[in-house]
């Protein structure tokens, strides 16, 4: 269904109007990030990219969204907790995939020694697709949930004020009163608060664990102004201020600078040029510790592409969420077709099929962020040469979703204003505290929309393809 905006795309003076004060909007708003040129000082700052019109959502699709995301918490929080089923399921990936194994040995290690931790936080943010099947009505389905540094819930609190101005400049009052309110950076900062309160050191602090290079800063900045606004100090340190100056008391306690430290809030850590030899001791000296880590490295491993395929097995669901048939039916409705790529004749079969059609599939590596994934010739060619090889094994196969385009204008610092074809990702961000056995939180935190342009196959915003955007509900 088209925008109720669609004529004024015609009028190019207009949408000049109309971007230069979206610009100014998110500026004024704080839609902020640091520049390539000075990423580690906010002496030069500009407005992080988004579309100028709001883009459409089918409201159903929306709400389906939202309906199943306590649902991914209690599945993602009973992964971590089943160490059986992560050690099996990871068996082949950790073979081949030097990262996923480094991390697996630290699961290993901390769980043979014993967790000191005993509260639990998970801030994870599952993205979606609307896939236009063979009768054109749309469905939801997943790409996959994200439990490391699920990013942009500070800079989408703000973004839907600025498409609120851009709509009432076009004159669309009515719609821009329709926008839906949304502030993920504070439902984050709930978990981490609730996390910290259980902790039970009134004077221990949250550590936001972060980049060597930090243009997203102000992103954090939103959930950590939360923070101070309830009276818990925040500090930033890097994996190397970790190694440095980081020490376990007798009792695991952690301390950095003489601080105690009761939430590690991970928004680094989550790719394989995060680590040398150091920052892998700095790893295991957190996950030894009793401090809340966010995620702790079993949620971290349960967001693997490979844990994302092994769930949609028959039977799996059933077997991690025992007695909650409702809810494994919510999860399952959103999985799109995943395949494993395990040697054996079910993973020949798999490969041979991607081979002869490559334009049905993507190929997945075991990784965050955008940018890794294949597509097409690229696909069809990567498969050719690892066919054969257990190299495959580090890599799903999933059924290419195909959303409908529609138009709209990515604003980007120096960027010429152009439509583009778009299509958009859904996220909903969801937190979760549990201490011992008990879920203490368990809810939605907010949304999160992120546009591209279509011929960008792939890539997060972080990864300088998506932008920021807002559903406008239809």
């Amino acid at each position: 269904q088209p925008a109720p905006w669609a004529a004024v795309l015609q009028d190019e003076e207009v949408l000049r109007e109309a971007a230069a004060v979206a610009v100014d909007a998110a500026l004024l708003e704080g839609v902020l990030m640091r520049t390539e040129g000075f990423p580690n000082t906010s002496d030069v700052v500009n407005y992080a990219p988004f579309t100028l019109l709001p883009s459409v959502v089918p409201s159903a699709l929306f709400e389906q969204a939202y309906a199943v995301q306590q649902d991914f918490n209690l599945l993602v929080d009973a992964i971590s907790q089943n160490k059986e089923f992560v050690e099996q399921t990871l068996a082949s990936t950790v073979k081949v995939d030097d990262f996923t194994a480094q991390l697996f040995r630290i699961h290993m290690q901390v769980l043979e020694e014993g967790l000191a931790q005993s509260v639990f936080l998970g801030i994870n943010r599952s993205d979606y697709m609307f896939d236009c099947g063979m009768d054109g009505i749309p469905a939801l389905k997943q790409i996959e949930i994200n439990t490391i540094a699920a990013s942009f819930g500070g800079l989408t609190s703000r973004t839907v004020a600025v498409h609120g101005r851009v709509l009432k400049v076009l004159g669309k009052f009515e719609e821009a009163s329709r926008l839906l309110p949304n502030n993920p950076s504070k439902g984050l900062a709930l978990g981490i608060a609730k996390a910290w309160e259980l902790y039970g050191s009134p004077s221990a602090v949250v550590m936001f664990l972060v980049e060597e290079v930090q243009r997203n800063i102000f992103d954090q900045r939103c959930i950590e102004n939360e923070l101070w606004n309830r009276n818990i100090r925040v500090i930033r340190k890097r994996f190397r201020d970790v190694f440095e100056k980081g020490s376990l008391d007798d009792t695991r306690r952690l301390y950095i600078d003489g601080r105690e430290v009761a939430v590690v809030y991970y928004r680094e850590g989550y790719v394989p040029t995060n680590y040398d030899q150091q920052n892998w001791e700095a790893r295991l000296l957190l996950e030894r510790s009793r401090a809340v880590k966010c995620p702790d490295i079993a949620t971290q491993l349960a967001g693997t592409k490979k844990v994302q395929q092994e769930l949609s097995r028959p039977g799996i669901l059933e077997m991690l969420l025992p007695g909650r048939a409702e809810a494994v039916a919510r999860i399952r409705a959103t999985f799109a077709g995943l395949y494993s790529l395990d040697m054996g004749e079910e993973g020949d079969k798999v490969v041979a099929a991607a081979i002869a059609d490559p334009d049905r599939f993507v190929l997945k590596p075991q990784r965050e962020g955008g940018g890794n994934n294949l597509y097409g010739e690229e696909l069809r060619q990567a498969l050719e040469k690892i066919r054969d090889s257990p190299e495959r094994t580090a890599y799903i196969l999933m059924d290419k979703i195909k959303p409908q385009p529609a138009i709209n204008y990515l604003l980007r610092a120096h960027s010429p204003l152009q439509a583009s074809e778009c299509i958009s990702e859904l996220g909903i961000f969801g937190v979760y505290v549990r201490r011992g056995k008990e879920m203490v939180m368990n809810r939605a935190a907010g949304h999160l929309l992120r546009t591209k342009a279509i011929e960008h196959a792939d890539g997060g915003v972080a990864a300088g393809v998506a932008v920021l955007d807002t559903p406008y509900l239809v």
